[in-house]
């Protein structure tokens, strides 16, 4: 018998990536949705050519039954918890609704293992946003959280909700600690988005000039498609263990910007104007990883750099307008 995943936020960069990893290995994979709808109206599982192997089902994650319903009637082996809203800019305008969709349903999953007794194993996607600032030093599984943005504390309440039930109730239930990793599936609100589809813009001609806020910040851009290896990588362990899932490189936004300007011969400082309405309440100004563990325990290295990672998305973006 084919083993059976439950993705949540399916539809998603990390879910639909995540469906196409798991069906290459010969998984039944179910994809959990808001509606009633087909996998055939999830654009990326189109893009990616996998949506009518894809089961779906009806599921809200704030209603524990409703949760419960769906986790007895599939009985699934292993379930990837990647639903919420994931964007730390948007979640300081909505911080009810990223709280509620990250916490409350990651809390639901757990009770429904702990309730219908299954031996279920849990992936918990976690964020390196959950750490804050670190004074610039490399976070690992052991650096205390310290979450600047509601988007951050969900993920870390979210993270303890789960260590909890793992030593409460003896659950294999685990969190990926997952540092900022990109692809062309990214939503338009991401920042590395709005850089790859404007400079792609003003390389075919349009006069527009990129606005961005604080170009200083760092971070550790990652290629999400292998990203979701590791996720995998986590529940065939013995036992369950949190692991951070980064790249080990942190580069500043403004290298980002560079890199993605020269991809396609073009001087970033001629298109690019800093707006100081576009900048956060409060922001981690270096986020850096360590992600050693995984690399001893899960024997998981990322392959893709920044920038590589800048190329390939401008190099899809060129192929998608062309």
């Amino acid at each position: 018998m084919p083993k059976k995943a439950l993705i949540t936020g399916i539809s998603g960069q990390d879910g639909s990536y995540l469906a196409r990893f798991l069906l290459a290995k010969g998984y039944d994979v179910v994809g959990s949705s808001r509606g009633k709808g087909p996998a055939s109206s999830f654009p990326n599982l189109e893009r990616l050519g996998i949506a009518n192997q894809v089961a779906v089902e009806s599921v809200s994650l704030a209603d524990r039954q409703s949760v419960v319903q769906a986790v007895k009637k599939h009985a699934p082996d292993e379930i990837y918890n990647l639903a919420g809203q994931s964007s730390v800019g948007l979640s300081f305008e909505q911080p009810f609704e990223t709280i509620e969709s990250i916490t409350v349903a990651t809390l639901n999953l757990l009770e429904a293992i702990r309730v219908l007794q299954m031996p279920i194993r849990l992936f918990n996607a976690g964020s390196g946003d959950c750490f804050g600032n670190t004074g610039g030093k490399p976070a690992d599984e052991n650096t205390p959280f310290r979450p600047q943005s509601p988007y951050g504390a969900a993920r870390a309440a979210a993270f303890w909700e789960v260590s909890s039930y793992r030593e409460a109730y003896n659950i294999f239930a685990c969190s990926g600690i997952l540092f900022n990793h990109e692809s062309p599936l990214r939503p338009d609100r991401f920042v590395t988005r709005k850089i790859v589809r404007t400079a792609c813009r003003i390389a075919k001609g349009s006069p527009e000039k990129l606005n961005l806020g604080n170009i200083d910040v760092q971070r550790d851009w990652g290629w999400a498609p292998e990203y979701v290896e590791a996720m995998w990588l986590m529940l065939q362990q013995q036992a369950p263990e949190d692991y951070i899932i980064a790249t080990g490189e942190t580069h500043p936004l403004e290298d980002f910007v560079q890199a993605v300007f020269a991809s396609l011969n073009l001087d970033w400082q001629e298109h690019v104007n800093q707006n100081p309405d576009l900048l956060r309440p409060t922001d981690v100004l270096i986020s850096r990883a360590n992600p050693a563990k995984a690399a001893n325990k899960l024997n998981w290295k990322a392959k893709y750099m920044m920038p590589d990672v800048a190329d390939m998305l401008v190099q899809a973006e060129l192929k998608l307008i062309s």
